[in-house]
């Protein structure tokens, strides 16, 4: 059986590079029988946040957040891919996961980090495991950083020289850490409703 996994990417840049990194993901985890689905925040195009999903009267929901809403509570996980500006979260991957609370409760995390330089994000990836910590997800251990994502990735998002040797070998670990927990959030919920 199939896990549904949301990968949520976030930038807004015109020459986006680490949509190389989510692509990758995407073909990995469906690769291993997972129905895993893209989520661009760009694409998605939610406003600044004014009021979150559930702040709006019932049907009053942009229908965008709408639609997004009803994706993030039918998934089993989730992956973000995550960009570092200036040793920080990207602004948009952040500004579309600030827009729901509830929906995101008792589900696994993984985070997928690049930069273009060496040191791929790591800040950007660890200041992610708070915030989605706080935001009632479970976040695994095993977390992938990418740099430079230009010698990591081509185009087509293959990987590419040594960085891409090293990313194909942590995305074994990366997607088998999530599978596990996935599956033991989803036995936990057969087994007995959430507290809240």
């Amino acid at each position: 059986m199939s896990d549904k996994i949301l990968v949520f990417y976030g930038s807004y840049r015109r020459d986006r590079m680490g949509i190389r990194l989510a692509d990758y993901i995407v073909a990995g985890l469906r690769a291993r029988g997972d129905e895993a689905t893209l989520v661009d925040a760009k694409a998605v195009d939610l406003p600044m946040l004014d009021r979150m999903y559930k702040e709006y009267p019932k049907g009053e929901a942009p229908p965008a957040m709408q639609a997004l809403a009803e994706q993030i509570r039918a998934a089993d996980a989730f992956v973000f891919v995550a960009g570092e500006y200036n040793w920080g979260v990207q602004p948009g991957l952040k500004n579309l996961t600030d827009h729901f609370l509830e929906e995101w409760f008792w589900r696994p995390a993984a985070v997928a980090s690049y930069s273009a330089g060496r040191l791929s994000g790591a800040r950007s990836n660890s200041a992610w495991h708070g915030t989605l910590s706080e935001m009632g997800m479970v976040v695994t251990s095993a977390t992938l950083t990418v740099g430079p994502i230009a010698q990591a990735l081509d185009a087509a998002a293959r990987p590419t020289g040594p960085a891409g040797e090293a990313l194909e070998h942590a995305f074994l670990r990366f997607a088998d850490d999530l599978r596990w927990w996935t599956e033991a959030a989803k036995a936990q919920r057969a087994r007995r409703p959430p507290p809240y």
